[in-house]
């Protein structure tokens, strides 16, 4: 391009912006990552119960156990609980329903320890390998309900989001049912899917009349 003003011979070259690939916009994926499951409860309450009993049970004995090293009698609870297990047969009544409450006791801890918990929190999709998000079974239900109320013919909605599985009850007081239903599975079906999750609910969708129990 000859430029303004000069001689023939002299050109001037414009600058050349390129566009590396690293400039494209990089659309949000979701990132494989193994840990993709629940979220884990801290338990504090009862990890701090099972403490404060523990600390309790161990300070007694250890009392005990220096007192009787002391040369004095042992506690009252202990010289009768031993006579107690010694007189007692094992099909007591009262020896039964004792061992029931531990067993029940410990088991119970075993749930705790081996179930993460924090059931009403959804995993969502990774989009970065350091990040993770949930959403409450709460929100997830109210998405769901302002979805399905947008539809023709929707009077109300009530939804149930579980961890599996969503009900959806719906009142719809005109148009044909069978095209309310179809609507809604559409309709919520993408609304399942933008929610982002991990495992996505199923649908169960129901739809009837006002005044009409289903």
């Amino acid at each position: 391009m000859s430029e303004p003003g000069g001689s023939e011979g002299t050109t001037r070259r414009l600058p050349v912006l390129e566009r590396t690939a690293q400039d494209e916009p990089r659309a949000e994926t979701a990132v494989p990552v193994a840990d993709n499951g629940r979220f884990w409860s801290a338990r504090r309450v009862p990890a701090a119960v099972v403490a404060l009993l523990l600390l309790g049970l161990a300070g007694v004995l250890l009392y005990d156990v220096v007192a009787v090293r002391a040369h004095r009698p042992a506690l009252r609870v202990r010289r009768e609980l031993a006579r107690a297990l010694a007189e007692r047969p094992l099909d007591d009544t009262w020896v039964l329903v004792g061992a029931g409450v531990a067993a029940a006791l410990g088991l119970w801890l075993v749930v705790l320890a081996v179930t993460p918990g924090l059931r009403a929190l959804l995993p969502m999709r990774r989009t970065h390998p350091d990040v993770r998000a949930g959403l409450h079974r709460g929100a997830a239900a109210l998405v769901l309900r302002d979805r399905a109320m947008e539809v023709a013919g929707v009077q109300s909605v009530r939804v149930r989001a579980g961890r599996r599985r969503a009900d959806v009850r719906a009142v719809s007081h005109f148009r044909d049912l069978d095209d309310v239903r179809a609507d809604l599975d559409d309709v919520l079906g993408d609304a399942v899917r933008g929610l982002g999750l991990v495992r996505p609910p199923a649908l169960s969708v129901r739809v009837r009349r006002p005044g009409k129990k289903g």
